[in-house]
């Protein structure tokens, strides 16, 4: 079996293809070290050793949906709720342009005050600092999305969570897995920087389901790949589940670097809330990107999606000096440009 697992990462780091069979063999082999050093040799091919630092700022936690997982669920009625005002929204991000952040990931749970009306002079405003922009405010129809993108707005997250329609509906319920889809289509479609992911180890989810994840991540050709693991959060119905683990979600990762050699692909703030270190570990197993936070700790706390988050009274400025002497410690250096995807011509070695 082991030489069978060796061909199979071989042939994913050359030709950046694999069957749902094979994705399913090294999402459940026992030993995932060879894989772990493939993903890093084609990250530093693609890629090289520069990691992206985003500056997230997490702007309201007021959401109209109920997803079963999520700490921000409409309810919750556990959490205070809040949402920031423009101005402070524009300093947030003002702050983190001077501590040297090249891209503002704007981030709220699905709060409909914020139209794109709205959030128009907001972006306008930070589009002045020089910034790229990043959007994860969830689903919108297409007249927005384009909105948005004429605003100024150059990448957008949203998260599939899992490609099983039936568990997709089951964990969110009144959405559409189809409408998800068509949201993701739509971004791409309107010239964004497409992001998206899953959650690793939600009730009821099988490997195959997550090896077909990753090849919907191919199939779409998306920009960005978030992978973290699901964390149960007490405030939630499913609070007792079990949670996803550590190893899968870098099993995940990897095999994601190996297929979208060139994609960006981040060190996710769960992976460290259940393994120390977590986050470097991922930057040497495929990852290339670090979203460290930047909105004031008082908010930080009550933006939770999950227990255990990290970093929760740590001040932008700490943060930004931690993470960067901690990315030099394992020989890696800090991006000094907006971090679009580079996209990279690849020929089939013999």
């Amino acid at each position: 079996m082991s030489e069978l697992i060796e061909a199979i990462i071989d042939k994913a780091e050359y030709e950046h293809s694999m069957s749902l069979e094979e994705i399913v063999l090294l999402l459940t082999t026992p030993e995932a070290e060879k894989l772990y050093e493939a993903a890093d040799r084609v990250r530093e091919k693609y890629i090289g050793s520069q990691v992206e630092l985003r500056g997230l700022v997490e702007f309201s936690n007021i959401c109209r949906q109920n997803c079963l997982y999520c700490g921000l669920r409409r309810d919750n009625s556990n959490i205070p709720r809040y949402r920031l005002e423009a101005s402070a929204i524009v300093d947030f991000g003002r702050r983190a342009a001077e501590l040297g952040y090249k891209t503002l990931v704007l981030q709220s749970g699905e709060d409909e005050f914020f139209s794109p009306e709205r959030l128009g002079p907001i972006l306008s405003e930070l589009k002045q600092l020089g910034v790229a922009l990043t959007l994860s405010i969830g689903e919108k129809n297409r007249e927005e999305y384009e909105s948005l993108r004429k605003a100024g707005v150059d990448r957008y997250l949203l998260r599939i969570e899992t490609t099983d329609k039936d568990l997709y509906e089951r964990l969110d319920p009144g959405m559409s897995w189809t409408n998800r889809v068509r949201c993701l289509r739509d971004l791409k479609d309107l010239g964004y920087e497409v992001g998206t992911g899953s959650l690793v180890g939600l009730p009821g989810q099988t490997i195959e389901s997550l090896a077909r994840d990753i090849l919907f991540f191919q199939e779409l050709d998306v920009d960005m790949v978030g992978i973290g693991p699901f964390i149960p959060n007490p405030d939630t119905p499913l609070a007792d589940a079990d949670g996803g683990t550590f190893d899968l979600a870098c099993r995940m990762m990897a095999i994601t670097r190996l297929l979208l050699p060139d994609a960006n692909i981040p060190a996710t703030t769960a992976m460290e809330t259940l393994q120390p270190d977590g986050r470097m570990l991922a930057l040497k197993r495929g990852a290339n990107v670090v979203m460290p936070n930047v909105t004031d700790t008082d908010y930080r706390k009550m933006y939770m999606l999950y227990p255990g988050k990290i970093c929760l009274n740590d001040a932008p400025a700490d943060c930004r000096v931690c993470v960067t002497g901690k990315i030099k410690a394992i020989g890696r250096t800090i991006s000094v440009d907006q971090g679009f995807r580079r996209r990279r011509t690849f020929v089939k070695e013999q």
